[in-house]
């Protein structure tokens, strides 16, 4: 069985700030014998005898339920290596008539959370993690990133939770597993509540394409819309096998499905918003150049947009200059000499940003900026008179 490795102080640079406040209820793990709860403190003391901690790792110690996942989990992050192996093989060898009661007893919220870690793939263990509430929401928002669609519906349910840890509900939204009719229910309750939710881009564009539309309730089975979202998103799709021909608009993607495309003209706003937002490279490509404001800025301002993407879309003459601009105002893909100059070259690309990356441009590249047939004459012009200032010095 695979086992993820515990809460520890070596992975504490790995945490993003934004989670800094949700881990005042976690201390890492091996927990020191201070926050150890007393009934188990005698054997999971990290001061303890090493023979002693090798005997508790084996389960040979009068700890039940509750207390020995506790100890095990605890053991399993021991400083000596046999400790943490025995312990490690103890904790996965635990029968499910054991193991799932005891995760609704542990009440220790670092420790709790180290069950999650360990058994991250296990759905059933995940779940009666959720249903105990003294995890902590560290513990829900580390869960909702990459679980199940079942786990994220459980989530997506405590509206109490979600509403005082918003970044539960940012990492619901960022999880591809996530429905997209939750998603949307996700976004109108951050609206109604006032709640901003700054770790979505695209989340102000989400709430405007579902304003004044009437929000489906939870249901047992997914929606239609939750079925094309989630065919969508789970081909994976080869960034280099995509490309388009933008004269004759054509696509050639190596999927045995349907083009993307035409999965992505099935869908609504929302769901090409939240696609645009989490889906791959190959579905912003197409997104980028979708006609809705909405729809290609929510695309160009993903969190997963790269500087080689960003680069690409620079020459495009397909996408609106509202793209061109956010490009150009990216102050770290404006430090990128190629999306400079596709900038540049790009006939749709506002004049003010065009002439200001005209003085970064190389002195090849301003003497063919001035033979290029497309080129607007007033950039032709500045080309040519930056020339003729170089000359004269």
């Amino acid at each position: 069985m695979f086992a993820r490795s515990s809460l520890t102080r070596d992975r504490a640079a790995d945490i993003p700030s934004s989670t800094v406040d949700a881990l005042k209820e976690i201390t890492f793990l091996p927990l020191p014998p201070e926050k150890l709860p007393k009934s188990i403190r005698r054997f999971a003391n990290v001061d303890a005898p090493t023979p002693a901690r090798m005997m508790a790792a084996k389960g040979l110690v009068p700890a039940k339920g509750g207390d020995l996942v506790s100890l095990l989990c605890q053991l399993a992050n021991d400083a000596d290596s046999e400790v943490k192996r025995t312990a490690t093989e103890s904790l996965n060898n635990l029968p499910d008539t054991i193991l799932l009661p005891a995760c609704g007893q542990v009440d220790n919220p670092s420790l709790l959370h180290g069950v999650s870690e360990f058994f991250a793939n296990r759905e059933d263990v995940l779940m009666e993690v959720l249903q105990n509430r003294a995890a902590s929401d560290f513990t829900y928002e580390s869960i909702a990133k990459a679980c199940s669609e079942n786990l994220c519906e459980r989530i997506a349910l405590d509206q109490q939770r979600l509403l005082g840890a918003p970044k539960i509900i940012e990492a619901l939204y960022n999880n591809t597993n996530t429905r997209s009719s939750t998603a949307d229910r996700l976004v109108e309750l951050a609206v109604r509540n006032n709640v901003d939710l700054s770790g979505i881009p695209a989340f102000k564009l989400h709430a405007e394409a579902i304003k004044g539309q009437l929000i489906p309730e939870p249901t047992e089975e997914p929606l239609p819309g939750d079925d094309i979202f989630a065919k969508t998103v789970e081909v994976d799709h080869d960034e280099d096998a995509f490309e388009v021909d933008e004269e004759e608009g054509t696509e050639e993607l190596n999927s045995k499905s349907k083009p993307l495309s035409f999965q992505i003209m099935d869908m609504n706003l929302a769901e090409k918003i939240r696609l645009a937002a989490v889906g791959n490279a190959a579905a912003r490509s197409i997104l980028v150049r979708d006609q809705n404001k909405l729809v290609c800025m929510a695309a160009i301002s993903s969190a997963k947009m790269r500087e080689r993407e960003a680069a690409k879309i620079a020459v495009s003459k397909e996408v609106t200059q509202e793209v061109l601009r956010y490009i150009g105002n990216r102050k770290k893909w404006a430090r990128n000499y190629e999306i400079k100059r596709a900038l540049v070259f790009n006939p749709k690309t506002p004049m003010g940003i065009a002439l200001r990356f005209l003085g970064h441009m190389r002195e090849n590249d301003v003497k063919a900026l001035g033979k290029t047939r497309g080129v607007r004459g007033a950039l032709k012009t500045a080309a040519l008179a930056r020339l003729r200032k170089r000359e004269k010095k």
